[in-house]
């Protein structure tokens, strides 16, 4: 069975999405939609599917899912529009940067069979997935510590941060979902602290560029979360997590894994350079999991309810740095 897939989205996450597509056997690109011609052309040129408009693919007979990889402020509606019209839906995080539209959305998506996936690439890069695996087979015992590093190895513009929804919602809200997934445990409590030390102009954003989180499960669990928007030696992204029985860490990845040695000591090369690169087979086995997901009926995963649980830990972050104390979750949701 081949599922056909229309991309809505020509932009950068949207090509990396075209590339996996092209790659998988079971999956096929009918048509791409974007405002922007140029970009569209480029998909279309490069993967021989048509170029469509919205309203073209919402009532194609040879469409069975969309990829949403449109700006934030779309997601919702497009959600709501292609569930109606009877498509499963990939869509990139977040659902909306607003929680109670995240819930009006998602109560739509229930109304039409539900078939969502939200856009946590990270819960399929295989070094975490093996973190995952060693905590499921029991290896480390029970759970006590979780460390998560993310840093991007540069600011992004401040057109994209004014529309971002902030460090937390954007940037922060991966390593959300990832401790909630390793876990397997309800978090309840939220600490954080924020500073703009890369660009204090992004305090006049309402932004901030360097993070640091510490969350609580009821049972005494810890997870500690450390963000930066600035590394100047690439893109740093580590997870360690610590049990009773032993500890299991995910390092920093390299285009080419070697280490040279010389008089003057030992040298590897740099690390990946962003996302695009460094997750790539993480985009390639989480869209595989969607197309699995629709062909054998299983439940999608994550779903709208893990994407609505990142964002409300993204409000409790945020609520806990303006307000400079503790935040408890039931208080959020």
């Amino acid at each position: 069975m081949t599922i056909r897939i229309a991309l809505l989205g020509a932009g950068r996450i949207g090509q990396v999405h075209a590339l996996t597509i092209s790659r998988l056997n079971t999956v096929r690109l009918v048509a791409v939609a974007d405002a922007f011609a140029d970009a569209a052309n480029n998909i279309a040129e490069t993967y021989g599917c048509e170029i469509r408009t919205n309203e073209e693919i919402e009532t194609a007979q040879d469409v069975d899912a969309v990829l949403i990889c449109t700006p934030t402020d779309t997601h919702a509606d497009l959600i709501e529009r292609f569930a109606r019209a009877g498509k499963a839906i990939f869509c990139e995080k977040p659902v909306d940067l607003d929680v109670d539209r995240v819930r009006q959305c998602l109560k739509v998506a229930a109304e039409y069979d539900d078939r969502l996936m939200i856009g946590f690439n990270r819960r399929f890069d295989p070094h975490f997935a093996e973190l995952k695996r060693s905590i499921t087979d029991g290896k480390l015992g029970e759970i006590e510590q979780i460390t998560i590093i993310s840093r991007d190895p540069g600011l992004p513009p401040h057109s994209y941060i004014a529309v971002s929804g902030g460090i937390f919602r954007d940037m922060t809200v991966h390593d959300f979902d990832m401790a909630r997934h390793l876990l397997g445990e309800k978090l309840t409590s939220v600490s954080a602290t924020a500073s703009a030390l890369i660009d204090p102009s992004i305090r006049d954003l309402d932004d901030f560029d360097t993070a640091s989180v510490v969350m609580m499960t009821e049972s005494g669990k810890q997870v500690t979360i450390i963000n930066s928007r600035r590394a100047t030696y690439g893109y740093d992204q580590r997870i360690e997590v610590h049990g009773s029985l032993g500890m299991i860490r995910a390092e920093n990845q390299r285009p080419v894994s070697v280490e040279f040695a010389d008089v003057f000591g030992f040298t590897r090369p740099p690390l990946h350079d962003f996302f695009m690169t460094r997750y790539l087979a993480a985009y390639e086995a989480e869209l595989t999991s969607f197309i699995q997901a629709l062909t054998t009926g299983a439940p999608m995963s994550p779903n709208g309810q893990d994407g609505l649980a990142a964002m409300l830990i993204a409000e409790a972050a945020l609520a806990s740095v303006k307000q400079d104390r503790t935040v408890q979750l039931s208080d959020i949701a």
